[in-house]
């Protein structure tokens, strides 16, 4: 079995080469294509526009139209014919609602939330072709969403898991 380095070397999705002891460690670090990291303190109107951007494709035409002060946090948003209110308590919740949003666009990244780290939560946002193959080895086996990510991967409708929206 591949070691995680070699798998995420192998998807070009590492970069640098020292061994990789974590997703965790390698997102904060800077070492994940696609990785972020967001402080815990961030609010979900504060990550919304970088993160869409980091999820690329359809994700970049999202139009954020009122932000209401919480908690929750209330965002209004646009993307095309989709006209939504979403109450987020944090930026897990805004992780699932794009994630939910862009479920059935292949031109989106998935959102993984790895988990804290550093004071900082690790975000992952993992292109459609890669996700498959990371679940396969196991590699986002410690993501808080791993199961929306199973479902992404199959194609199957999301629905609401426990901690988020």
């Amino acid at each position: 079995m591949a070691t995680l380095g070699e798998t995420l070397r192998a998807l070009k999705l590492l970069t640098g080469s020292r061994p990789v002891k974590s997703l965790l460690r390698a997102c904060h670090a800077g070492r994940l294509v696609g990785g972020l990291s967001v402080s815990l303190q961030a609010t979900p109107d504060e990550v919304v526009g970088p993160l869409c951007h980091a999820v690329g494709g359809a994700a970049r035409a999202l139009k954020v139209l009122d932000v209401r002060g919480g908690p929750p946090l209330e965002l209004e948003v646009r993307w095309g014919q989709v006209h939504e209110r979403w109450a987020l308590e944090d930026v897990a919740g805004l992780c699932h609602n794009l994630n939910d949003l862009y479920r059935g666009e292949a031109s989106t990244a998935a959102i993984a939330v790895l988990g804290d780290w550093e004071d900082m939560l690790q975000l992952w946002c993992v292109s459609r072709a890669d996700l498959p193959r990371l679940l396969r080895a196991r590699v986002l086996e410690d993501a808080r969403n791993v199961e929306t990510l199973r479902r992404l991967a199959e194609g199957s409708p999301q629905t609401s898991q426990p901690g988020y929206p």
